[in-house]
């Protein structure tokens, strides 16, 4: 299997991802910023990351599972100053061979996998020697009251309402147990609201893979 299909919940991501694009897109670019090279993209979504990526890169393996946002990352890949190419894939198989990316990018797909260490497993086999993991992702938050609430989210109605995704993951700590070696990690919250939801608490880093 190369792919999943949750028609409900694509076309709603697809439909807020670009309600939120003014807030959120600041972050994509400093994801981004500095890449060279072939980068791999797991779980592109609809594409919100391409308009972002520099000169530099080469070539991007952008991975989809989800059919109709598969199809707007296509259309976006379209529109992109470096060259795009949108396939089905999941994070546990990537569609690449051993050491064959300099890069490697997440963007809000670590809490949506069915298991962490496996799909970053196969980023490292991806992944040349000190290539990158670039990060954006919602995680649990440090609020012992919101962090209960996450957890009650994730027990219950959360992963089948989003696509999978689990709002209480620790995925700082799972990238470093996977034998990533984190060189910068910022905490930002989005949305930049007065008051915090499950999923405003995020990471925003860079690891390397160990050589």
């Amino acid at each position: 299997m190369t792919s999943f299909s949750h028609p409900i919940f694509a076309r709603c991501y697809g439909w807020l991802s670009h309600r939120m694009e003014r807030e959120l897109g600041q972050h994509r670019h400093r994801l981004l910023a500095g890449l060279r090279g072939k980068v791999i993209e797991i779980g592109a979504g609809n594409g919100l990351n391409f308009s972002h990526y520099p000169a530099e890169v080469d070539q991007v393996l952008a991975v989809e599972p989800e059919p109709y946002l598969r199809g707007l990352a296509g259309h976006q890949a379209g529109r992109s100053a470096v060259p795009i190419e949108v396939i089905a894939g999941l994070a546990d198989r990537l569609p690449a061979p051993d050491e064959s990316m300099d890069a490697a990018v997440t963007t809000l797909v670590l809490c949506s996998v069915p298991d962490q260490q496996t799909a970053l497993a196969e980023v490292g086999r991806v992944l040349r020697p000190g290539g990158q993991l670039r990060f954006l992702e919602h995680v649990r938050a440090d609020a012992p009251l919101l962090g209960r609430t996450q957890r009650w989210l994730d027990a219950t109605i959360w992963p089948a309402m989003a696509g999978g995704c689990h709002t209480h993951r620790d995925t700082a700590a799972a990238i470093s147990a996977a034998g990533f070696t984190i060189i910068q990690l910022d905490r930002v919250r989005f949305p930049d609201l007065s008051i915090s939801t499950p999923t405003s608490s995020h990471i925003l880093g860079t690891a390397l893979r160990s050589g």
